[in-house]
Parts: structure tokens; C-alpha cells; sequence
């Protein structure tokens, strides 16, 4: 009889993995998790994808992130943690905003209104105002999305979108993850919506489309940096060099 599939998202599998061998006495309290890197190749999965697991059981209290020398089991490990699902990891919902929003906003360049660019950029205005005042939430930053959706004409492309946007605030990991990244300055990027506005303002789907699936490639490479945790494998390097395992799937 064939085995039924494990229909779990990669990194509750992983973590899953991971947190048995620490029940089951693998990994020892205090001991320091193996790289990144060898997780990866050990699981055959993406460092993103490790990275969302190994924030799974720092969340669940099983493993800790030492700055500047990697990932260890905690001192005293719960001796049972539920294996509740996280929901989605931030890495996962990028890639899915990527695909859906810029297809939007080459939608949106065919169709957008002068008033609906006006709106955007005093959005964009909004923005500013809110990376100046570090406010939490990136409400400025949802509209904007949002309003490129509604640009499109399609309620069903409006309501992925907005649904995509809440995912963010409803997902315990990827609500841990962003406050990571807002934590080390990471906030909303000007200059690339900018470069969206300004592809709409044209007319020009191609150029939406490439504005903001850079934009959003980047966000991932942000997020990449802010929860980097293994850093007993050398200096930081850039942020696209430990993107690698991603690079396939953005160029689809």
C-alpha cells in the first residue's frame, strides 16, 4: 500500500523533523544546530525554507538564535510542544505576491485613471510619512498594493490581493518574521514604488510588471537579511548570493 503524502507546507515538515530528533535526544540542550547550509542539502529544501523552520521552533520555545553564531536548543527544552500550524512563512507569501501583483499591475497600466494616479502618489506621500515616524503596519504600504489591484477593474484580482496583504497580519510566523525585520530597519521601499507609479503613469504593462516584481524580489532579499541567524558560516553576504535556491523559481 503507498504511503499517504505529507500535504504539510515544507517547513512544518522540517521543523516537524527537527523538533522529533530534539524530543528524541539528537540534539542535546545547548548544542548548536547544524548550518543552513546542511539543513538544506539534509532536506533538500531551500535555505528560505530552513529559515522558516528554524523560526517555527524558536517560536515554540525549542531552539534559540544566538547573534553572530547560529541557531541552539534551548536549555531546557519543553518536553512536549504542539505541533500547530504556523500558518504561512513570509518567504512562501512574497513569492506568492510576486507572481499575483505583478501581473496586477500590468493589468492595472492598460486601464489606470489620472485620478487613480494621483491617489497612488499621494499614497507614496503617505509612505514617507510613515518610514519618517517608524510606524508599524505599513498601512501606506497595503493601500498602494491594494489600489494597483482595484486599478485592474477585477473585484477577483482585488480581492486575492487583499487577501494575500491580510495574510501577513492573520499568519503567526509571517507576523514574527516581519517584526524581526522591522526590527533591524527594514520598511517600506520608496523609490521602488516609485518606479511602479511611474511605469503606470506610462501605460506600460511590461514595465509595471518588471517594476514590481523587482520591488517584491527585494522585499524577499530584506527579509533574507533581517532573520539571518547563521552567521558562523562567515560575514553576511549579500543578500541575493544567499537567495540562490530562489533564483529559478523568480524567473519563472
Amino acid at each position: 500500500m503507498a504511503a499517504t503524502p505529507d500535504t504539510r507546507k515544507l517547513y512544518q515538515q522540517v521543523a516537524s523533523n527537527i523538533m522529533a530528533s530534539i524530543m528524541g535526544g539528537r540534539y542535546k540542550p545547548g548544542e548548536r544546530l547544524p548550518s543552513e547550509r546542511d539543513l538544506a542539502v539534509q532536506f533538500k529544501v531551500s535555505r528560505p525554507t530552513i529559515r522558516e523552520a528554524m523560526i517555527a521552533l524558536e517560536i515554540r520555545g525549542l531552539a534559540e538564535s544566538r547573534h553572530g553564531s547560529g541557531i541552539y536548543i534551548t536549555d531546557q527544552p519543553a518536553a512536549q510542544v504542539a505541533a500547530g500550524d504556523l500558518d504561512i512563512g513570509a518567504f512562501e507569501l512574497t513569492e506568492a505576491r510576486r507572481l499575483f501583483e505583478g501581473e496586477a499591475a500590468a493589468l492595472a497600466a492598460t486601464s489606470i485613471s489620472d485620478e487613480q494616479l494621483e491617489e497612488m502618489e499621494a499614497i507614496i506621500a503617505e509612505m514617507v510619512n510613515e518610514n519618517e515616524r517608524r510606524q508599524k503596519g505599513e498601512i501606506a504600504d497595503r493601500r498602494f498594493h491594494v489600489a494597483i489591484a482595484r486599478a485592474t477593474r477585477n473585484t477577483a484580482i482585488t480581492s486575492v490581493i487583499e487577501n494575500l496583504w491580510d495574510m501577513r497580519y492573520k499568519s503567526p510566523l509571517c507576523a514574527y518574521m516581519l517584526e524581526r525585520a522591522r526590527r533591524v530597519g527594514v520598511q517600506p521601499r520608496i523609490g521602488e514604488h516609485r518606479k511602479i507609479l511611474a511605469a503606470l503613469r506610462k501605460h506600460d504593462p511590461k514595465g509595471a510588471r518588471k517594476a514590481m516584481r523587482e520591488h517584491l524580489a527585494r522585499v524577499m532579499d530584506g527579509l533574507l537579511a533581517a532573520t539571518e541567524s547563521d552567521a558562523i558560516e562567515g560575514a553576511r553576504t549579500k543578500a541575493e548570493k544567499k537567495r540562490h535556491e530562489y533564483t529559478r523559481r523568480l524567473a519563472i
